[in-house]
Parts: C-alpha cells; sequence; structure tokens
C-alpha cells in the first residue's frame, strides 16, 4: 500500500478496480481539512485522463506491471497482433487495449513496449514521435500565409491530424502519440 505523499510520477495504482498512472501530482494543505494530495491519473485501458482530490491518509496498492518489447505484425477482424521480441509469443489486442488512437498508429513492424499485468496486456506505449505520410488533404493556396493557420490532413494509417496550410499529399509529418498533434514535417 501507497500513501498519497509518496507518489512518484509514472507510478501505477489500483484505484476502484482500475489501473491508473500518476501523470502529475500536487500536495497541499487547507486549514480545518489537513493535507490533500490532487493527482492527474491516466485510465490504462480507456486512456481517459482524470484529476482527484484526496487526503493523504487514504492508501492505494501499488502495482508493477511487466514490460516487453513487441513488434506489430498485422490486424484482422478488429484486432492486432504483436509478437514477442524475445520469445516470439503472439498476442492480440483490441481497439479497445490500444488507447483512443491507438490503431492509428500502428504501421507494420513497428516496435512498442506492451506492459502486463498479471499476465495480461493492459497498455501499450508507442514511441514518443512516429512519421506518416499525408494521403488526403486540402492543397495549399499559394499566399495562404495566416500564421498559425491549420487544415485537417488524413495519413495512411486513417489518423487525422490539424496541419499547417503548407502540408501537401504526398509530404512526410512527425506526429506526436501521446497528443495526436502535428509536430513537423519528417
Amino acid at each position: 500500500m501507497i500513501s498519497p505523499t509518496d507518489l512518484r510520477r509514472g507510478m501505477v495504482l489500483e484505484i476502484d478496480g482500475q489501473l491508473w498512472q500518476v501523470l502529475e501530482y500536487q500536495a497541499f494543505k487547507i486549514a480545518m481539512r489537513g493535507n490533500l494530495v490532487k493527482m492527474k491519473l491516466r485510465n490504462l485501458k480507456t486512456g481517459a485522463i482524470v484529476e482527484r482530490t484526496v487526503s493523504s491518509g487514504e492508501r492505494f496498492p501499488r502495482v508493477f506491471l511487466e514490460t516487453r518489447p513487441m513488434q506489430y505484425l498485422y490486424s484482422e477482424d478488429g484486432r492486432h497482433v504483436f509478437m514477442d521480441l524475445e520469445t516470439y509469443d503472439q498476442v492480440a489486442l483490441s481497439d479497445e487495449d490500444l488507447g483512443e488512437n491507438g490503431r492509428h498508429y500502428l504501421k507494420e513492424g513497428l516496435e512498442v513496449q506492451v506492459q502486463f499485468y498479471e499476465g495480461r496486456p493492459v497498455a501499450v506505449e508507442f514511441p514518443i514521435t512516429l512519421d506518416f505520410e499525408v494521403v488526403e488533404t486540402a492543397p495549399g493556396i499559394r499566399g495562404d500565409t495566416v500564421s498559425g493557420a491549420m487544415k485537417p490532413a488524413k495519413t495512411e494509417t486513417g489518423l487525422v491530424v490539424q496541419v499547417p496550410l503548407f502540408i501537401n499529399v504526398g509530404d512526410r509529418i512527425r506526429v506526436d502519440t501521446r497528443t495526436g498533434e502535428y509536430i513537423g514535417r519528417a
């Protein structure tokens, strides 16, 4: 059991039967109520981010996850097959297991970190940035130089990203997998 005052970024806790990863935490004191800890947590199953305030006296079970390097092989009927790079075992994960945009980040041969809890895969960590080719977007018009103007672009995997006006079909772009936002040209 771990108390909120012993929290660290990246720790995984079990709260209400769900696995939550600590993104941020802040301890503060309110008169008459004692010490409180405000936590920003990410649900490992759904990817949902919530803020929760708890008293410093509460205790949570700490969860230790096993992380294994795996390679994406193929998708079939809404299931995505990954191969363990050490044992060559194959694991099939659903869209829900991959998180909100996870299926749009999958490219053949992509290496990811899959986290296991009690022998079950519970989360997939993608590389921080990935490169994609733009397959569909409105053409950039000469003279469209408004600072900060964006337009939607669809990548080869189906991911839709807001990109600057100068990006055209066939360009390669770099995307941050944590936020799903355009970073720059690849």
